[in-house]
This record gives structure tokens, C-alpha cells and sequence, in this order.
């Protein structure tokens, strides 16, 4: 099955807004090689990876100021991608090499009782889940045999394929929130834009001025979606869309910034890269 509907752009003036932020690192060994945090819920949980001295990534979950490590069990690579209201993970697993894209990666599920279920897309090369909301509808995106990639929404075990239209390098469907708005990404013949499908089933795509690339990688109930896009001259910068106009967010000594979740709160984390190369984490309000 395909989720279907109509298609439309929209562009968004911008605002540079000043947003206080702090950085933090997952400690450790986990820790050696930088800390990439992907979601916050409305709790304040923050999950995401963080790689060790070998490049080998290992999920976190950071809650009341103390993180506990997310690995799945007989994998060498855990990466969190989501975390609802209740706690539940969402991400994706593999035993491939560092640094080697060709080989076979899983989605999972860490449930509430703390239980790892392996998610697979049926007949797919690669499965990976990117957000869940507090109905546990889930979306993420799989490749096929030729790792053409498309976006999903996964609903009491039945898989829905989502393909933005005219979209021809591929689908990729990041967020979720409770009203059934999804967010991600698409490639078409000028680049990759973010887009948002609407609960009526409209596409729209998230056009941010100046920019060659965009990406929108989470959505809250209030419908604010936080992402990242490239600029003209080839810098990246994370940005929050809200009651119609975007707010560009970069960390502080950052040379590039990637905005990852947003909680209810417009609380957003995300990572950042600073001018030494070091992956940093970052998390900042309004």
C-alpha cells in the first residue's frame, strides 16, 4: 500500500533568533569520538550514538542527567533515531564495518518493558526507523535490491509505503507526531528538500530561502519541525519552523549545525561540528 496525495511548495521567510544552548558528551569510552543526540521527548529524554575510539556507535539514553547506554544485543552498531512520550526507541542495527554503506541494517523498537524487537521491511537490503509517536505509528525508510530509498509509515505491524511525488532519488520519512503529520526528505532533479505531509494527505515541500539542500528531521504536536539545510556558500545550519517562519539555529564555535528533535517544550537537540572536526552535542530553548 502507498500513501498518496496532493503536492505543494511553500517558502518561509527567515529569522536569525539568538537561542540559549549547552553542550554535553556521553562519557566514556562510548563517548571517545563524539556524541550525535537525535530525539527529545517531552519528558526531557535524549536519546541518540555516540562512537567509540573504533568509530563503532552505541546508542545513549540521557534521562534526569544520567545516561545509560541503548545497545541491541549481538550487534556491533545501535542507532537511536526517536523516542516518544512513553519512553519507546525507535532506530536501527547492523554488523557491517565502519564505514561500509553496502551491508544489510535492521530498524528496532526498545519498548517500554525494555525489550529489543527487530524490525525488518519485507524483502528489503536496509530498514532503518527514524521516528514513533505516542500511538505507536512509526516511520522510517528502506531500500530496495537496486538501494533505491523510500519512506514508510509502520501501524499495528502493517507497513505503508510513502513516496513524495516527483521525487526520484528517493523518499526518506523521519517524523512523527501525534496528530499523523510526517516530516522528512526527498531528492528530486535540483536537490533534496524537506517536506511535510499533511493529515489531509497533502505534500508540501519546505522550501527555506537560500538554501541549495534542506532536510526536516522531527515534528511536535504543535507542529514545529526542526532540520537542517545547506546555504549558498556551502555551510550547514539547523533551523526550527514555527507559526510560519523559520529560525536559523547555530551552536556556538560550530562550523556546521544539525537539528536532530524538538519536544513540546520547543526544547531542540541536535549535533554540531566544530572548526577542529570533534562531533559535539548540543540541546537549546527558546
Amino acid at each position: 500500500m502507498k500513501l498518496k496525495g496532493i503536492f505543494a511548495t511553500l517558502s518561509f521567510p527567515l529569522a536569525v533568533f539568538a537561542l540559549n544552548s549547552s553542550t554535553f558528551e556521553v562519557p566514556g569510552p562510548n563517548g571517545a569520538n563524539g556524541t550525535a543526540p537525535q530525539a527529545i521527548n517531552s519528558r526531557g529524554d535524549i536519546t541518540g550514538l555516540s562512537f567509540d575510539g573504533g568509530g563503532v556507535s552505541h546508542g545513549f539514553l540521557l534521562r534526569k542527567g544520567v545516561f545509560s547506554t541503548l545497545d541491541y544485543p549481538g550487534f556491533l552498531h545501535t542507532t537511536p533515531r526517536g523516542i516518544n512520550n512513553q519512553g519507546e526507541v525507535v532506530g536501527q542495527i547492523d554488523n557491517r564495518p565502519v564505514n561500509d554503506n553496502t551491508k544489510p541494517t535492521s530498524g528496532f523498537i526498545l519498548q517500554e518493558d525494555g525489550k529489543f524487537v527487530k524490525i525488518d521491511y519485507p524483502g528489503a537490503t536496509i530498514t532503518g526507523l527514524f521516528g514513533i509517536n505516542d500511538s505507536d505509528q512509526v516511520v522510517g525508510n528502506y531500500q530496495d535490491g537496486k538501494y533505491a530509498s523510500h519512506g514508510f509509515l509502520l501501524e499495528n505491524g502493517k507497513f505503508t509505503t510513502i513516496e513524495v511525488p516527483g521525487a526520484v532519488g528517493g523518499t526518506v520519512a523521519t517524523g512523527i507526531n501525534e496528530s499523523g503529520q510526517i516530516v522528512g526528505f526527498y531528492v528530486s532533479a535540483t536537490g533534496t528538500h524537506g517536506f511535510l505531509r499533511t493529515t489531509s494527505g497533502v505534500f508540501q515541500t519546505l522550501e527555506i530561502p537560500g538554501a541549495i539542500d534542506s532536510f526536516a528531521r522531527a515534528i511536535n504536536d504543535h507542529g514545529d519541525i526542526v532540520g537542517q539545510f545547506k546555504d549558498s556558500a556551502g555551510l550547514t545550519h539547523a533551523f526550527v519552523l514555527a507559526s510560519g517562519s523559520i529560525t536559523i539555529v547555530d551552536a556556538p564555535g560550530a562550523v556546521a549545525t544539525f537539528g536532530r528533535g524538538i519536544n513540546d517544550r520547543d526544547v531542540v537537540v541536535g549535533n554540531c561540528t566544530d572548526g577542529s572536526g570533534n562531533l559535539r552535542a548540543f540541546i537549546t530553548t527558546k
